[in-house]
């Protein structure tokens, strides 16, 4: 990610401090910034000033993949950029609810870890080549950050900071991933949000919503031109941000979209994900909207919303794609090798694709989505998707097994390690599936809580996400199922009270 408000100004004219006072600041201590990102604040300082910015946006991916953190007046800039901005470390004790799932102030914190007691603070320390100016908000900038503790370490459960540590194990072995985001979600039109006191709780009421077209007409031209104003909503904020947006789709169900984006490397696809979902849900919620990348509302005649992640690796070597054949006439055995690793590890993997219980509510056979672990060459009913593209060698991946609330530091992280482990072990994948609802291969976990039983099982995403991480995890999902294992549900209600 880039500075995309306009023209950059010269960074030896810039304000920020000179050398001598930078050897004191929490940045240069711990040594957090290239040349590279050191040269890109000065610039984003300017910038914000030329744009008379009244406040910046320092956020953090949480374990949700949501983004929480802070406004700063611009005053206040650059001692941030340089000393970081504090919240509590309390904030990644929570679930989905944003409860508190971790005895914070009982010794070490819940975490056996005296750096995580008490709800202490931890410290946003500010990507610079993330700068953006939302076009949405009045005088605003964003910035993305990473978690430090206050001695400097890396929060080990910071999603970006695994993301980042196997993505640099995939380097080492001389390759890049390279990603394209294909996002379902649903746009509805907001009737009334809730907002009385006893509305309130975690979490709170939802909103009564209504749909913007009846669906089932796929790709129509009618369909798509009754929903263009709120497409073009969208668009026109969306495009400043300087993501590389593809197409925008009507998709098969009411009032359901699809948005998608050409192929970026590893983190900044998944940091253009992080921005993306925020500004959707921000943009329409400003204008009347609500949007929702939950997998499958419970609205009439719904249908689910996937992430399908296209994905391939270029070599670092020679820029070029290594999923192809030399000749570039097939797939290579690199690719043949990674594809494996997904199908090996997508039990595991699937409790980071899709980390709610409402997702697994979407693999249903002959459905578009899948139900068991397969390949297939261009078969959308299989999991992983082998597509050859109409350019000699343009092959790539897509995996259709996520949810679109999957956080996308992890997503992208238990693709990598299984991919890297196929690849490491030489494993085959197997023969194509052409009929994937009829394979005589496993099956895809149908809970949550079965995810989570395979993700503890898995040696390699252990050890690729850390054993500690994998426990707090798993521990935030248990009581998430805990709390939906105590709720009476409709389909309950229904069932029981009449016959019984």
């Amino acid at each position: 990610m880039g500075i995309v408000a306009g023209a950059l100004t010269d960074p030896s004219s810039m304000s920020m401090r000179d050398e001598t006072s930078l050897r004191g600041t929490f940045v240069e201590r711990h040594e957090l910034w290239t040349n590279a990102m050191h040269d890109a604040a000065r610039q984003l300082v300017a910038e914000a000033k030329r744009l008379q910015l009244e406040v910046v946006r320092f956020s953090f991916p949480d374990q949700h993949g949501l983004l929480r953190g802070k406004s700063l007046t611009v005053s206040q800039l650059e001692q941030a950029l340089l000393n970081g901005v504090a919240v509590p470390t309390s904030l990644i004790a929570k679930d989905t609810a944003h409860r508190t799932v971790f005895p914070v102030f009982a010794t070490g914190g819940g975490f056996d870890m005296p750096e995580m007691q008490g709800a202490s603070d931890m410290l946003m320390i500010a990507d610079p080549h993330s700068f953006r100016v939302l076009p949405w908000a009045s005088n605003a900038g964003w910035l993305l950050c990473d978690v430090y503790f206050p001695d400097g370490r890396r929060v080990p459960f910071s999603t970006r900071h695994i993301c980042r540590r196997a993505l640099d194990q995939l380097e080492e072995a001389g390759y890049e991933f390279i990603a394209g985001l294909e996002v379902e979600f649903h746009v509805f039109r907001l009737v009334r949000r809730h907002m009385q006191p006893a509305d309130a709780g975690q979490p709170g009421e939802p909103p009564d919503v209504e749909l913007l077209s009846h669906g089932y007409q796929y790709l129509t031209e009618l369909r798509f031109d009754q929903v263009e104003p709120v497409v073009e909503m969208l668009r026109r904020e969306i495009a400043p941000l300087g993501f590389p947006l593809r197409s925008l789709e009507i998709e098969y169900g009411p009032s359901q979209l699809e948005f998608t984006f050409g192929p970026m490397a590893g983190m900044e696809a998944a940091d253009a994900m992080i921005l993306f979902r925020s500004a959707v849900k921000q943009i329409c919620a400003r204008n009347g909207y609500h949007a929702t990348f939950m997998c499958r509302p419970q609205i009439p005649e719904v249908m689910s919303s996937g992430w399908h992640l296209h994905q391939s690796l270029r070599r670092k070597s020679d820029g070029r794609n290594a999923f192809a054949d030399s000749s570039g006439a097939g797939i290579s055995t690199v690719c043949r090798h990674y594809l494996a690793g997904l199908l090996k590890h997508a039990k595991a993997c699937t409790a980071l694709s899709t980390p709610t219980i409402n997702g697994y509510k979407r693999y249903r056979p002959y459905s578009l989505a899948p139900d068991r672990i397969s390949w297939g060459r261009d078969n959308r009913g299989a999991m992983v998707r082998l597509v050859e593209g109409v350019e000699p060698g343009a092959i790539r991946l897509e995996n259709r097994i996520g949810e679109p609330a999957a956080n996308p530091y992890l997503y992208f992280a238990s693709q990598v390690l299984a991919g890297l482990d196929g690849m490491v072990h030489k494993l085959d994948p197997g023969r194509s599936a052409d009929t994937p609802y009829e394979a005589a291969v496993e099956h895809m976990p149908r809970t949550l809580a079965d995810a989570l039983v395979h993700l503890r099982d898995d040696t390699c995403l252990r050890e690729g996400l850390g054993e500690e991480f994998v426990k707090y995890f798993c521990k935030i999902k248990e009581a998430e199922i805990s709390r939906f294992n105590l709720a009476v549900t409709d389909w309950e209600h229904r069932e029981y009270f009449e016959l019984f």
